[in-house]
């Protein structure tokens, strides 16, 4: 849905801090156009960031070693996952695979929701193998979230 919209005080509320910067950046007393789509979830964003962290923190110094950072960690963890497109490199001359988008606006509610049951079942597969967690305490652990 596509609206145009008057920038005065007290109208388009911004939700988050980072929400309120952009919106200080609007002149009052413009008219400005807005694509209106339902938002993801924001709490659900950031539990899946947690399930990342403690996945992160549980497989210790080795795997930080290993991928060097969390982020790097977290791609891999969604390529493992199935979320990801592949591309071709023609310096090495093979393809690769590219963990797709998570920004809000790249995919919906729902196929964040799969992506989230997904990763955590790779997570599990790495802290079941390693023999570091039982999957109640796991479950425990996310159910705080």
């Amino acid at each position: 849905m596509k609206l145009l919209l008057y920038n005065d005080y007290g109208y388009l509320k911004p939700m988050y801090d980072d929400d309120f910067d952009e919106k200080r950046k609007l002149k009052l007393g413009e008219v400005y156009r807005a694509n209106i789509t339902l938002a993801r979830n924001y709490e659900f964003h950031k539990k899946y960031f947690k399930l990342i962290n403690v996945a992160w923190e549980l497989l210790g110094e080795k795997t930080h070693d290993f991928f060097k950072t969390s982020d790097s960690f977290r791609k891999t963890v969604e390529i493992s996952a199935g979320w990801y497109e592949v591309i071709y490199n023609m310096a090495r001359n093979e393809w690769l695979q590219v963990p797709k988008s998570i920004a809000f606006d790249k995919m919906s509610q729902d196929e964040f929701e799969e992506l989230y049951e997904r990763v955590k079942d790779v997570i599990w597969m790495l802290l079941d193998e390693r023999d570091l967690i039982t999957i109640d305490n796991f479950n425990n652990i996310l159910k705080d979230f």
